[in-house]
């Protein structure tokens, strides 16, 4: 069964929204842990729209789980995460204008800065994951630059519009997860995974992790952060 990382950043989110003091992403953390989580996701951006250097600071201090930092490879953002020191980095592309992460991280395309940031990081005792997309050439790049881990990026498959586009998306992850595997490195995955479509994600072979955020925080708003969180974690087994 998977473990299952989850990503706190719309609880910051919604305290920016008014500049305010609540709701704060380090009592979710706390209630997400003793829901039975295996993890606290969250990204600093280099705009920090949501999360703060507060926030990362105080969440490395109080998780009893792992913290996974989500980061782009800018240098201001790797000297907090060496400082910070948190339990795994996770490398992600990174837009000023999108509303959310739009697809992987071109690791071909940018292969020396990203191996000069896995070696930074790595150096500093963090292990490394990219986020990246089903593609055979970047699952071996990601080997190549150093990376202990990659997570598979699922938003084609949870997009997709019909059954039969979504079976081919799934068997795309099938295949790149198992690709993954045969080279050494860590599989997880994420990205727009819900209630309603984690659970074929959540028995492919070889998922270590899924790391799912907006669903679990849309869900609390109705009925609660510590059952949101239970109830993904009933699906995923």
């Amino acid at each position: 069964m998977p473990r299952l990382g989850v990503n706190i950043d719309h609880v910051a989110t919604i305290r920016e929204a008014r500049k305010t003091n609540e709701p704060d992403p380090i009592a979710a953390a706390v209630i997400v842990e003793l829901a039975g989580a295996n993890g606290i996701v969250v990204h600093l951006r280099e705009d920090r729209r949501h999360i703060q250097d507060r926030d990362v600071r105080l969440l490395r201090q109080i998780v009893q789980t792992q913290l996974n930092l989500e980061m782009a490879t800018s240098e201001e953002i790797i000297d907090i995460a060496l400082e910070v020191k948190p339990d795994k980095a996770t490398l992600v592309p990174e837009k000023r204008e999108e509303v959310t992460t739009e697809g992987g991280l071109d690791v071909i395309g940018n292969e020396k800065k990203i191996a000069d940031a896995v070696k930074k990081l790595n150096h500093g005792g963090i292990p490394v994951s990219l986020f990246i997309e089903v593609d055979s050439d970047t699952i071996k790049c990601a080997v190549g630059v150093g990376a202990e881990a990659v997570e598979l990026h699922t938003g084609r498959y949870a997009e997709a519009k019909t059954e039969e586009e979504r079976e081919k998306e799934l068997r795309r992850l099938k295949v790149g997860a198992q690709e993954a595997l045969e080279l050494g490195l860590i599989v997880h995955a994420g990205h727009g995974l819900t209630n309603r479509n984690v659970c074929p994600v959540a028995q492919i072979e070889g998922i270590d992790e899924l790391n799912i955020g907006h669903t679990i925080i849309s869900r609390a708003v109705f009925i609660g952060l510590d059952r949101a969180v239970r109830e993904m974690l009933a699906l995923i087994k």
